[in-house]
């Protein structure tokens, strides 16, 4: 079900695509079981295959969830992230890992809550995103905030519309969740040895950025404060003191091990490019 038509069929062909909002395409499918007397038995096979697997899934994830060891994980941060949110904030998020782990694990209850690359990944269109829906908050939901969480690559496509956050005092919380790279980075001591065994631009690994980038710094250019992160605690309270500025912007700069990854997926196509 997908209500942008061009969508439907988009990497693997629907058997059954439908061109609809959410809620009609539900009502209506549900409308035509019962009229039928349709019943799906619990025991059936690929019904208990499916839920063990849900299960399966639920319990590696919350594994990953719990492990808090440093230098962090994705899912670590996602999880105690998404606990220090206000209830039914808009969640702007971009990135690699970043984005695809984000939308399992940082939850919206309400429609339009959500804006993030889509499905061409498209980096760069956080920071704007998150300043329109700023913009919209201010004049319409004062009491509603906006979370900007992005990985560090996509960050670094239009970061300095940081500053337009600040000319228009607009109360956004920017969370660089940073592994140092695209898909992965690097150790600050590796990074710098690679550097050193040859031409620099021929043996740096074209995914890899800077190691451990302060990009919470930036806010020091506007005369304001950012947060550097690097445990659980630091993330939380950092969060915490985010929210209370109501006059501008500031970016929660969290480190996370340059080779966290994403839960393994069964299926090649979950993560190949859809170009």
């Amino acid at each position: 079900v997908e209500g942008t038509g061009e969508e439907l069929h988009n990497s693997v062909k629907s058997e059954v695509a439908i061109q609809s909002d959410m809620k009609p395409a539900v009502a209506q499918i549900l409308e035509g079981l019962q009229r039928n007397k349709f019943v799906f038995s619990s025991q059936n096979e690929w019904w208990r295959e499916l839920e063990k697997k849900c299960q399966d899934n639920k319990k590696i994830v919350q594994a990953m969830s719990a492990d808090v060891s440093t230098p962090l994980n994705y899912y670590a941060v996602f999880h105690n992230l998404y606990e220090a949110l206000p209830d039914n904030c808009i969640i702007v998020s971009e990135g690699a890992n970043t984005m695809d782990i984000g939308r399992s694990m940082l939850f919206n209850n309400l429609p339009r809550h959500r804006l993030d690359a889509g499905t061409f990944g498209t980096m760069g269109v956080g920071p704007g995103f998150a300043i329109a829906a700023a913009l919209y908050c201010r004049h319409y939901e004062p009491n509603k905030r906006v979370i900007c969480v992005e990985g560090d690559s996509a960050f670094g496509f239009s970061g300095m519309e940081v500053e337009t956050m600040v000319r228009y005092k607009l109360p956004i919380t920017v969370v660089v969740v940073n592994n140092s790279g695209i898909y992965t980075g690097m150790e600050p001591e590796i990074f710098k040895d690679i550097q050193e065994s040859g031409e620099i631009t021929k043996v740096t690994p074209p995914g890899c950025l800077s190691s451990v980038t302060r990009y919470d710094n930036m806010m020091s250019l506007f005369g304001r404060v950012g947060f550097f992160v690097q445990t659980v605690p630091e993330l939380k309270k950092a969060v915490n003191e985010a929210l209370k500025i109501k006059d501008g912007p500031t970016i929660v700069n969290v480190i996370i091990n340059p080779t966290a990854d994403r839960k393994p997926q069964t299926f090649n196509w979950l993560t190949e490019s859809k170009l």
